[in-house]
């Protein structure tokens, strides 16, 4: 007798907690995924493409603080997912991912390839199941490693193996019963003493948080920290919004930052990072400021990343500990120090009224600046939706809406893949069905996977897809116009979006007057499913980072 390995994985994997897949089903997956969907309380979001499949995975993980689980067949599926996987990786974001293997015990297959060196290749882990003896530990193992490590992991497990049968298999322990219950990590007092003295000394402090902050109370600790000390309060980009509406709150720093918050910092003599791993965007590669004036407090420092020094001084501990102590330790201090003002509610008062950026480009006829087209999204979108910023030269523009919570904005960069936006924003709509989800892209990402438009509309899900369409691909064209160069590579042409999603099914207008947003905001909001607004703006309009970038 005995149970089909398949659903030996399946149940292992529901132990796991794991209730929801996405997932595009062949040959090499499909029995296990069968045997995952008819589990109750489970759902399965079916794609159209694996990259898609393993984005949707990596965005539901980052929303939602659990690992995210995908599924793709053998060969062909697995090769499909290698950017998505790499991606993960720098990113730091959690998966397991089920694919099928070719055959263990058949001759020639067509779809046969050796995965490991695929997804090695990315820096994911690899596990290969070939022994019935070991199912429940290499679920275990990959579950454990994603948990603890922060990164993907792909199980591949042949296809006819899967279909054998095992029996008297022990119940399997889900790795959160391995975890090891270490307690909070508290800081060492010598070093919350000389990290103290270092705060004493300063006299423009920025409180600049990261990921680690998003925990309960460390919010609050790090705006006690930057009001005790006069300070002004940030965040890295993929934080930006955690202390939305206060008025010591500069943006957030580093490649798309406000040029006032580049100001700020400038005028720093100490930024004190809590939960951030300051990894080289964040301080723009040195252009915001340099380690020798940051404390890095993290549970984890590292010291060197990306061929860059982190900080001048540490602080290993819990986020909320960390400054919960360096607190204690400043109002212990007799007398307790007083730092002048530097203008910090000025700072964020000018982040809020002064534009990013006031170059003028021409407007060819019926087209849009889009400055303005984020400026008018920022005022019509309600601010309790859920936004992805996605990647690309569009990206910049709209990593400017402000005040908006942190947990309501979503964006995953790493890697400089385009393309990954739509699946994103399916990812945070079914983590949080409860609001509509805003897609911020551009018309080349869109196009890579426009095919999901059609999962959009077989799940129910409510997005607004904005589109600023500048007919190009905007980073090439920028940088093959300040060389000299033709654009014609970049250039593809204003198709009608709105036409094609309408032919998904999906509600769709063209843009070319901003009067008409909020209007065409109502309807979507009031209507059934999603919408897509195909937002012609200029190809003219270089973003300041471009122009950086490009010494404009």
């Amino acid at each position: 007798m005995g149970v089909p390995c398949y659903r030996v994985l399946a149940d292992a994997f529901l132990k796991e907690g794991a209730d929801t897949l996405f997932v595009l089903t062949g040959d090499g997956n499909m029995y296990w995924e069968a045997a995952f969907s008819e589990a109750p309380g489970t759902r399965t979001i079916n794609v159209r493409h694996e990259h898609c499949a393993v984005a949707m995975a990596s965005a539901y993980a980052r929303v939602t603080d659990t690992v995210g689980v995908a599924s793709v067949t053998c060969g062909p599926g697995v090769t499909q997912i290698s950017t998505a996987l790499a991606t993960a990786v720098q990113a730091r974001v959690p998966l397991v991912v089920f694919a099928g293997e070719s055959p263990l015990h058949g001759g020639w297959y067509n779809q046969s390839i050796e995965l490991a060196p695929i997804v090695t290749a990315t820096g994911a882990r690899y596990i290969a199941v070939h022994s019935l003896k070991r199912l429940h530990l290499s679920v275990l193992e990959a579950f454990h490693h994603a948990r603890t490590r922060n990164e993907p992991v792909v199980i591949g497990v042949p296809f006819d193996l899967q279909k054998e049968k095992v029996a008297d298999l022990p119940e399997y322990r889900p790795s959160r019963s391995f975890l090891p219950d270490t307690g909070p990590r508290w800081p060492h007092p010598d070093y919350v003493a000389r990290a103290a003295e270092r705060v004493r000394s300063a006299r423009k402090i920025i409180v600049l948080a990261g990921r680690g902050a998003r925990f309960d109370g460390v919010r609050e600790a790090c705006v006690r920290l930057a009001e005790l000390t006069n300070g002004a309060l940030a965040t890295t980009l993929t934080m930006r919004g955690l202390f939305a509406g206060h008025p010591r709150d500069i943006g957030s720093s580093g490649s798309f930052g406000h040029p006032v918050t580049e100001e700020a910092f400038r005028e720093s003599d100490l930024v004190i990072a809590v939960g951030a791993s300051l990894r080289g965007y964040t301080s723009d590669m040195g252009r915001f400021f340099d380690a020798a004036d940051v404390i890095q407090i993290d549970d984890n420092p590292v010291g060197l990343t990306r061929g860059r020094k982190t900080a001048d001084q540490f602080i290993a501990a819990d986020a909320l500990l960390g400054v919960e102590a360096l607190l204690a330790a400043i109002e212990a201090q007799s007398p307790v120090p007083a730092w002048a003002g530097w203008g910090v509610e000025d700072y964020a008062r000018r982040l809020r009224t002064e534009p990013i950026d006031t170059r003028n480009y021409p407007l060819p006829e019926g087209t849009l600046d889009p400055r303005a087209v984020i400026a008018a999204l920022d005022r019509a979108l309600p601010r309790h939706w859920g936004c992805v910023n996605s990647s690309g030269h569009s990206s910049f523009f709209s990593a400017h809406m402000l005040d908006r919570p942190a947990d309501t904005f979503l964006t995953i960069r790493e890697f400089g893949a385009i393309g990954n936006g739509l699946a994103y924003a399916c990812g945070m709509a079914q983590a949080r069905p409860d609001r509509p989800t805003v897609l911020l892209e551009g018309d080349g990402g869109l196009m890579v996977h426009i095919q999901e438009l059609e999962t959009i509309v077989l799940q129910g899900w409510k997005i607004l897809i904005c589109v600023l369409n500048d007919g190009a691909y905007g980073a090439e064209i920028h940088k093959l116009r300040a060389d000299g160069l033709s654009d014609k590579g970049g250039v593809y042409g204003r198709n009608d979006l709105a036409r094609m999603a309408q032919g998904f099914g999906i509600r769709g207008a063209v843009v070319t007057d901003l009067d008409a947003l909020p209007g065409l905001i109502s309807e979507f909001e009031s209507g059934e499913g999603s919408m897509l607004l195909d937002i012609q703006i200029s190809d003219e309009v270089v973003s300041p980072r471009m122009a950086m970038a490009t010494r404009r």
